[in-house]
């Protein structure tokens, strides 16, 4: 196999026209020239240079590594400079995957902050609820995943081998009781469950709909679903029709409003907390650890927190 250095030394000679003018340009000795040569002749089967007088000049098979190593060494050069650039954050790439409200509310914030600084890291970004976030992110197709567990549960995980997440807190977010604002429970400062057994519910996503089913059976009772969907807006003006109760994170009301519904504290409380989650060796790329940083600090604004939460493996 001929290595980097079999590349070099044979464009140096090339270039150079002997061994010791070779030696100088690479920094090396004349006998350690002579000695990768031979190496290469070895490795090749073949000779590569010939003697002529004080200077060598190169056979048909030296010429013809000479050639290629224009190419090779044009390569690795590109490939060094690329990682560097990596390296000091003069570019870099990162997939990020995050459930609907974050994307409204933590994502742009965090990108616009990171691409001020860092100008040259590129952010793809898509959507995606929980668990297939951390699917993506299992099967390489994302770096980052923004994702979310309510209280009592952990985050969905695969047998597939991944053992370990790195795993950022970025906030908690506090869960909401919607009704309508005729509500006879509407005025007060905080709902209790309990309350509301005989009432019709909205639904939203399946995750949310097990939390929906898990808080009101804390209460004593299994609540009504009679309505589904995972759009926040839309359960809001099932809320507003007077079509029902529903459950809705604090985060999600802050960039949702309707004329017709109040959202109140609940008793007991309840809450979700959400994550921006990697692997252990993608938390070490530079571009990655960044948006990291950039995610954890726009929650912290948000939340007004005092500072970040250490990452934690998971």
């Amino acid at each position: 196999m001929i290595d980097v250095a079999g590349f070099r030394v044979m464009r140096a000679i090339a270039d150079a026209g002997s061994f010791t003018a070779a030696a100088a340009s690479l920094g090396y000795s004349q006998p350690a020239i002579s000695q990768m040569v031979r190496r290469l002749e070895q490795r090749t089967g073949t000779a590569l240079v010939e003697r002529v007088g004080r200077s060598v000049r190169l056979t048909e098979a030296g010429e013809v590594l000479a050639r290629h190593a224009v190419a090779v060494l044009s390569a690795l050069d590109a490939a060094e400079e690329e990682i560097s650039a990596i390296a000091g954050l003069r570019s870099g790439r990162v997939r990020l995957m995050a459930f609907p409200s974050a994307s409204a509310v933590i994502v742009p914030g965090a990108l616009a902050a990171l691409q001020a600084e860092y100008p040259g890291i590129n952010v793809t970004f898509s959507e995606g609820e929980p668990p297939g976030a951390l699917a993506a992110l299992r099967s390489g197709d994302c770096d980052i995943a923004l994702v979310f567990a309510y209280d009592g549960t952990g985050l969905p995980r695969g047998d597939d081998g991944l053992e370990t997440l790195h795993a950022i807190e970025l906030l908690t977010d506090p869960v909401r009781v919607a009704l309508p604002r005729w509500h006879r429970l509407a005025s007060g400062p905080v709902v209790s469950l309990a309350d509301l057994a005989a009432e019709n519910w909205i639904a939203g996503c399946p995750r949310c709909r097990g939390h929906l089913l898990r808080s009101c059976g804390l209460a004593g009772y299994r609540p009504k679903v009679t309505y589904e969907t995972e759009d926040y807006m839309a359960v809001l003006g099932f809320v507003g029709a007077g079509l029902g109760a529903a459950l809705i994170p604090e985060l999600n009301v802050s960039r949702a409003a309707h004329d017709d519904v109040v959202t109140l504290p609940i008793s007991p409380g309840s809450s979700r907390t959400i994550y921006a989650v990697t692997t252990p060796d993608l938390a070490s790329v530079p571009a990655v650890a960044s948006t990291l940083e950039a995610l954890a600090e726009n929650s912290r604004k948000l939340t007004g927190a005092a500072e970040i939460p250490a990452a934690i493996l998971i």
